[in-house]
């Protein structure tokens, strides 16, 4: 199959070939002329398949075929994406596709200044690549109408929902007119994404290129089961030892990502983090140094694990294994793009053997298991430690029975007081026990008899 095979004009053709692509990925074969024909779509595919082609070729033949360049330019297609990173691509690769169009983009999103966003909306575009919340506060503002809007995409839905935008999404539909084509993509479908496709979609085709509970067949996935605090020290050694030199370390939160560079800068491992509380100019100047190779090695939260594609990006780590299942997938479908292989390693914890063990269940494949060096006295087994427990318990409750009233309760003649009907008995033993001994009836003669301070004091 080639890209003239699909209806596509000869300048994005041409400024296709020059992106260095070959023949269309399965989702472009499918989904091109689905939506050349202007056809409601809603597609699932796995991550690295060549999904933003797969949208943003057929948008743009279609403006092109249909726009009338005597009149201002009006945003005629918006793009809604989750995540900043992700807007940014999309929009790299718009301008790519349009290299011979004479179609404009921008993207609009949250965590930089909107005075730069506001001048090129002026300037005029034709498509709009925006995040649900800074799309909002401009349209609030007077500043975007989407009233021309011909075309509109939500890709990446289900993270959409999960970060909560659905709000957001909803308000900005209402602003977009019906009359238009809609494409919905999903990594992953959940009832709460199939709901939302009956609302926007008119008798949508559906797409899905290979099941989203199975992960890339050309990643290498392997497992290292090690304690948490020799996982910097094995993450180390792995990358000298096989010499990495383009890394995508994921952490499950922003700290984590600041402690494990700061311990990697220790070990002479120089490494850049890329979280939410970095700014956009941060996150950018990341991405773009490990891109260029002036950094071998990000460390992430999971606002990277979809929408940063990375060429020939070779290792991805999941320093802590991800919560949810599904995340596992697209972390590690950060490598293994376009074709190449690529090699996705986890550390487990002891505390992370059932997370471990979800994520196996989703992606119905037993991960290999590594075995190494790193074990010291520190890692346990979960029977030592259990037998550890059980013994601390057994000599707790064996002191307790050996002192079990305090020191003022252990001179001779004292009794329990719920032992009234055997003080009888007792007091007949206690005589005979006693016969030629002195006897110690109150606690100062028993302090002054046997605590060597009374003892010293008295001499």
């Amino acid at each position: 199959m080639t890209f003239e095979s699909l209806g596509i004009i000869e300048r994005i053709i041409k400024s296709v070939v020059l992106a260095g692509y070959k023949e269309p990925t399965p989702i472009q074969v499918d989904a091109i002329p689905v939506l050349l024909a202007k056809k409601d779509l809603l597609g699932s595919a796995q991550t690295g398949t060549g999904k933003t082609a797969a949208f943003a070729i057929p948008i743009l033949q279609n403006l092109f075929e249909n726009r009338d360049f005597t009149k201002v330019r009006q945003i005629e297609a918006l793009v809604l994406t989750p995540t900043r990173e992700l807007a940014t691509q999309i929009a790299e690769n718009f301008t790519m596709y349009s290299k011979y169009l004479n179609i404009k983009n921008t993207t609009v999103f949250g965590g930089v200044s909107q005075k730069r966003q506001e001048e090129a909306l002026r300037k005029g575009v034709d498509v709009l690549i925006a995040t649900p919340g800074r799309l909002q506060d401009l349209m609030n503002q007077g500043i975007i109408s989407l009233q021309h809007v011909k075309y509109l995409v939500l890709d990446e839905a289900d993270q959409m929902l999960d970060m909560g935008f659905i709000k957001d999404v909803k308000n900005i539909l209402k602003e977009i007119p019906n009359d238009r084509q809609t494409m919905l993509f999903s990594a992953t479908m959940p009832k709460s994404i199939e709901l939302l496709a009956k609302e926007i979609l008119k008798d949508p085709v559906r797409i899905a290129i290979t099941p989203v509970t199975k992960t890339l067949d050309l990643i290498n996935q392997t497992v290292y089961h090690v304690v948490k605090k020799q996982k910097t020290k094995l993450l180390v050694h792995l990358i000298q030892e096989m010499n990495m030199t383009s890394v995508l370390v994921f952490t499950r939160t922003k700290q984590n990502a600041n402690r494990v560079v700061k311990e990697l800068a220790l070990e002479n491992v120089v490494a850049e983090p890329i979280h939410g509380n970095k700014s956009q100019q941060a996150r950018e100047r990341a991405l773009s140094n490990l891109k260029s190779g002036k950094t071998k090695i990000l460390v992430a939260t999971d606002i990277a694990a979809r929408g940063i594609d990375i060429e020939a990006l070779d290792f991805v780590f999941n320093y802590d294994l991800p919560q949810v299942p599904e995340t596992y997938i697209h972390r590690i479908g950060r490598t293994g793009r376009a074709g190449l292989s690529g090699k996705a390693i986890a550390f487990c914890d002891p505390a992370e053997m059932k997370l471990l063990q979800d994520i196996e269940k989703h992606i119905q494949t037993k991960i290999q298991v590594i075995s190494h060096n790193f074990v010291t006295q520190e890692v346990k087994t979960l029977e030592q430690v259990t037998d550890k427990k059980t013994s601390k318990k057994s000599s707790k409750e064996s002191s307790k029975g050996d002192s079990k009233y305090p020191d003022y309760l252990k001179f001779r003649n004292y009794k329990k007081k719920d032992d009234k009907k055997r003080e009888g008995k007792d007091s007949k033993k206690d005589s005979k026990k006693t016969v030629g001994k002195p006897e110690v009836s109150s606690f100062a003669k028993y302090q002054k008899k046997k605590n060597p301070y009374y003892q010293l004091k008295s001499k």
